[in-house]
């Protein structure tokens, strides 16, 4: 390149220097046995198949709250939401005098090939509802929504309103057809049908690559330069490999719950248009008066903004709230933004409206 100019001597060191960070890493890496998520003790309190429902009790000496029931996605673990003692947004809830309820989906086999929406909104979510009501003794509980899990949470509060009293969102796709979402731009050009076909249940590291794709640079090449410094000690190890681990735990997807979920909402945008078909039943959004805080992410590459907030006025709420954090997708509850941000926000809320 005209103009360039190479010391050899500064690049002899700065490889050295690269050389001497890799050999630090490597002994990092070494000593390292095993690396460790969800630290938050929890008793699990109901099972449906390969569903459980875990229960973390609140802190003894804070008022208490209505219980929270977290409905993650099916395309990740929901173990983000308790990553490690620091980024826990669920111990932080459980701080504040809120009893927390998680859905764990399991891990689907071929026996669920044919597991459909039905399935997971009508006899999974609700079951783990009425199980969360009669355990925590309570009529009706807040239901907080992750992701596809907020998608699903609308449409079960549309389906079945009484059990919920409050309705969170965190990071949820509403317009699937906003100009700024790249997934879904993608969604729209996969057969699903010839996906079902080819692979039955649809694998997850197929859906992890898909996801990086859609930061290439970030994701790939910038990740791997910047190791060096990510294994620089091994609290930094641990902090990485902690969130590695999640991401290369995306359980495979139940192939007619993905066939239906890609077609109803990526490719034809039925959830604004109120026409989701689920079971004998159509979703209407207009059906869910609850109270509503959406939180968003201002810096979300997977669900952009844009999409969350076509939430605003589609629904019969006269309570309805935004709370938008500096965050990425993940980051809204594991940065440290975040879990100063959103744990506070959510309680606050709630108080307001107890």
């Amino acid at each position: 390149m005209k103009g360039l100019k190479l010391d050899p001597g500064r690049i002899r060191e700065e490889l050295a220097r690269f050389n001497q960070q890799l050999q630090d890493s490597y002994h990092t890496l070494k000593a390292i046995d095993s690396v460790d998520v969800a630290p938050t003790p929890f008793d699990t309190v109901y099972r449906n198949d390969k569903v459980c429902l875990n229960y973390y009790a609140p802190a003894s000496d804070t008022p208490r709250l209505a219980p929270i029931l977290i409905c993650y996605a099916l395309v990740n673990r929901p173990y983000i939401a308790d990553l490690q003692a620091d980024r826990s947004l669920i111990a932080e809830l459980t701080r504040r005098g809120i009893p927390v309820y998680l859905i764990d989906w399991g891990y689907p086999d071929e026996t669920d090939r044919f597991l459909d929406l039905d399935d997971y909104i009508n006899d999974y979510l609700h079951s783990c509802v009425e199980a969360t009501c009669r355990h925590a003794d309570s009529e009706q509980i807040t239901l907080l929504g992750i992701c596809q899990g907020g998608t699903f949470s609308l449409c079960y509060t549309a389906l079945h309103p009484a059990r919920v009293r409050n309705l969170i969102l965190m990071v949820t796709p509403i317009d699937f057809h906003s100009d700024d979402f790249i997934l879904s731009h993608l969604a729209l050009k996969v057969d699903a049908d010839l996906a079902v076909e080819t692979y039955g249940n649809i694998p997850g590291e197929l859906l992890n690559d898909t996801y990086n794709s859609l930061m290439p640079m970030r994701l790939g090449i910038q990740k791997n330069l910047g190791l060096p410094n990510q294994l620089s000690s091994q609290e930094k190890a641990l902090n990485f490999l902690r969130m590695e681990r999640w991401i290369n735990d995306g359980p495979d997807q139940a192939g007619e719950a993905f066939r239906s979920f890609i077609k109803q909402f990526f490719q034809q945008n039925l959830l604004l248009k109120g026409e989701v078909q689920i079971g004998s039943g159509t979703v209407d959004l207009m059906q869910i008066r609850q109270p509503i805080l959406n939180i968003i992410g201002r810096h979300d590459h997977l669900v952009p903004p844009s999409s969350s907030k076509a939430l605003r006025g589609a629904t019969a709420s006269a309570d309805y709230q935004e709370l938008e954090v500096r965050a990425g997708h993940i980051g809204v509850f594991v940065s440290s933004r975040g879990i100063r941000e959103v744990p506070t926000g959510i309680a606050d809320w709630l108080r307001s409206r107890q």
